[in-house]
């Protein structure tokens, strides 16, 4: 009976085994079923993603590569990312722009050339960078001593037959100009009043080089040219009294007026014309309605660019009245006085190349229009 009771047991253990082994290598097939959908499903997702990336690229029938020396979380460089939508946007997908921050590719003052040879295709940086080319670029760069304010610059170059005779120089260079965005007058600041031209007398500041120390060295002040990083231990050690750095909030969000308590606002002698220029066969390639669509897109990121600085400007004046800061705002006649310091320097400049000399009497002429000289 033992027997028969051991040998129930051996067979029921045995189909509890095989019974075991199936479940066992259902699991497994399972498993592996499982795996090889997972595999289907991961290919398909990338080959959707492979195939949409394709669509983005074809879409695109052309690409412009754009340096910018501003950073993505500065205003300007928002601003310049806007402008880079807008083209996207109203070009529907046509055009894609590469834009690249802070000088990521080249240094600032070597955009221009790499756009011109091909390793860039545009330059979102200044002509002033280029007046070891051609002194021509110091007066479509930064004019100084000439406008007011951005529009009666934005009006010379689209009213006054300056974007043409601008234009002409870039062509020399390979370079299409599309336009400028005009941040505004920069402020100067200083441990002592700058009222006016008398203040300028012995007053050392830190300058950047060119035709700006011959303006200021005219009027009886010491520029000093020196690199943006020495202005802080230079002015708390007394190397310098004050220091052309940039607009009153740029100047405000650095904290020069921890240092210094003295400023002028609304500035006068200085405003540079940030660009955008592109390279002229990559710009002549474009079809018309695409060119005209980055055209008016540069308008629109002139007019933020404009309208965005007047707001960040009065608010840091305001700011900065409250913490005693002294804004100085020149008379119409110390100004004037300024000016023709500023073109008598321009003279000189202008008698270095005919394309120089083009430019001032092109600027010297409007400006009479405005009523700006005599």
């Amino acid at each position: 009976m033992s027997r028969f009771v051991d040998w129930l047991r051996l067979l029921r253990e045995g189909a509890e085994t095989r019974a075991g082994t199936r479940a066992m290598t259902k699991r497994a097939a399972d498993a592996k079923r499982e795996e090889f959908m997972q595999v289907l499903r991961l290919a398909a997702v990338a080959a959707a993603t492979s195939v949409l990336g394709l669509s983005t690229a074809f879409s695109a029938d052309y690409t412009l590569r754009i340096q910018t020396h501003y950073a993505p979380e500065q205003t300007s460089g928002k601003l310049a990312q806007q402008f880079v939508d807008d083209v996207e946007a109203m070009s529907g997908g046509r055009i894609d722009i590469e834009l690249f921050f802070s000088s990521s590719v080249v240094k600032s003052v070597e955009t221009f050339d790499a756009a011109a040879s091909g390793i860039l295709d545009g330059d979102m940086t200044g002509g002033a960078y280029q007046t070891g080319k051609n002194p021509a670029f110091q007066f479509v760069g930064d004019i100084m001593g000439g406008y007011d304010t951005p529009w009666q610059q934005y009006a010379w170059l689209y009213y006054g037959g300056g974007y043409d005779a601008a234009n002409e120089l870039y062509n020399e260079y390979n370079m299409q100009l599309i336009g400028w965005w005009v941040y505004g007058q920069e402020s100067m600041t200083s441990s002592r009043p700058i009222a006016g031209p008398a203040d300028l007398k012995d007053w050392k500041f830190r300058s950047p080089p060119g035709l700006e120390t011959e303006i200021f060295a005219e009027l009886g002040a010491k520029p000093v040219v020196m690199d943006f990083t020495e202005v802080f231990t230079a002015l708390e050690t007394g190397i310098i009294d004050g220091a052309d750095y940039s607009g009153l909030a740029n100047n405000k969000s650095i904290g020069l007026f921890d240092l210094v308590k003295h400023a002028t606002y609304p500035g006068f002698h200085s405003m540079p014309s940030d660009h955008l220029a592109i390279r002229k066969d990559a710009w002549d390639a474009l079809p018309e309605d695409l060119q005209r669509i980055i055209e008016v897109a540069m308008q629109k990121l002139a007019f933020q660019t404009a309208l965005t600085f007047e707001v960040e400007n009065n608010k840091a004046a305001a700011a900065l009245r409250e913490q005693g800061v002294t804004l100085h705002d020149w008379s119409a006649e110390d100004r004037a006085a300024f000016r023709g310091a500023a073109q008598r320097a321009w003279q000189g400049w202008a008698d270095k190349t005919p394309e120089a000399r083009a430019l001032v009497d092109s600027h010297t002429a409007f400006l009479k229009t405005l009523g700006l000289v005599q």
